[in-house]
């Protein structure tokens, strides 16, 4: 059965937040705002705002704070929306949920990365949740339009193709942190590197990407055939979005990490982990047919 209106609304809403925060917590760190708050969950000991006497990077941290509750707020809407449809399409209620649950932790996390002074490894796992959290919220987004209540894979390699894509996306993705993790933009201008070369990082992040834009590549020319429509406009997606993040990731190499340039490339990866989520998405089938209408996607 396809869904209300509102149900799309609040599950695109759920994507944008969540790639939103991506950028506003870039911010954070690219200002070096990440202890601008040094306290969690108040701002400062005896106050939840940012005191005039903290200064700028105390309004930036606190912006970002401040997205975390809208973030909520949106999370909280949406699983309260989608209670109606826990019989009748059980996947969008457990997304909700799962989406409530870990803006949850991903509060708790944000509070650990202040009270440890900005550990980079722990800023990273602060990013590959928001990155899983993005994904569920496209699988989301994906779910609200179809008019099937479940979905099963398509046969072929095409299927196999798109999850091949996927894992080096995220092998990707998680080299790009630890590169960031490496280079000048802590957070904070007296927290520590991880230690690892970023030069060599630099080249090592390059290889599954350059990777990634050839698999996706063959992706596109492999769902260039009947009944393969959507995957195929979606691997396009992919590839645009590719092309300008390895763009971007070559000029921020060659100009010494500018940090808008950084925080676009923050961005860019998260929207591009959502178009690899809809190209592995659109590589599945309803397992029992209905009618497409209201623009319901159909599979591939």
């Amino acid at each position: 059965m396809l869904v209300n209106g509102w149900a799309r609304v609040l599950a695109w809403a759920s994507l944008a937040t969540e790639i939103i925060i991506v950028g506003t917590g870039g911010s954070v760190r690219l200002t070096a705002s990440g202890l601008g708050c040094p306290a969690w969950p108040q701002c400062t000991p005896g106050s939840l705002v940012p005191t005039p006497e903290l200064g700028f990077h105390a309004l930036v941290e606190f912006s970002n704070r401040m997205m975390s509750g809208v973030v909520a707020i949106v999370a909280l809407l949406t699983f309260l929306f989608l209670l109606r449809y826990r019989k009748s399409r059980p996947e969008l209620f457990w997304l909700s949920l799962s989406l409530g649950i870990l803006v949850l932790v991903q509060a708790g996390i944000g509070g650990i990365t202040v009270l440890s002074d900005l550990e980079s490894y722990i800023v990273g796992l602060h990013f590959v949740l928001s990155a899983i959290m993005v994904v569920l919220a496209a699988w989301l987004v994906w779910s609200v339009h179809l008019p099937a209540e479940r979905i099963a894979p398509m046969t072929g390699w095409v299927h196999r193709l798109a999850w091949i894509t996927a894992a080096l996306a995220a092998i990707t993705v998680v080299v790009g942190i630890l590169t960031t993790g490496s280079g000048p933009h802590a957070g904070d201008l007296g927290t520590p590197r991880n230690g690892l070369p970023t030069e060599i990082m630099e080249h090592v992040h390059a290889w599954p990407a350059y990777a990634l834009f050839a698999l996706t590549i063959i992706l596109v020319f492999a769902a260039w055939r009947p009944g393969a429509t959507v995957t195929r406009y979606f691997a396009l997606w992919l590839l645009g979005a590719e092309f300008l993040q390895i763009a971007v990731g070559l000029y921020q190499s060659r100009n010494g990490l500018p940090p808008l340039a950084v925080g676009v490339h923050m961005v860019l990866a998260c929207m591009l982990l959502a178009a690899v989520a809809a190209v592995v998405l659109s590589t599945t089938r309803p397992r029992r047919a209905a009618p497409a209408r209201n623009g319901g996607l159909n599979g591939s």
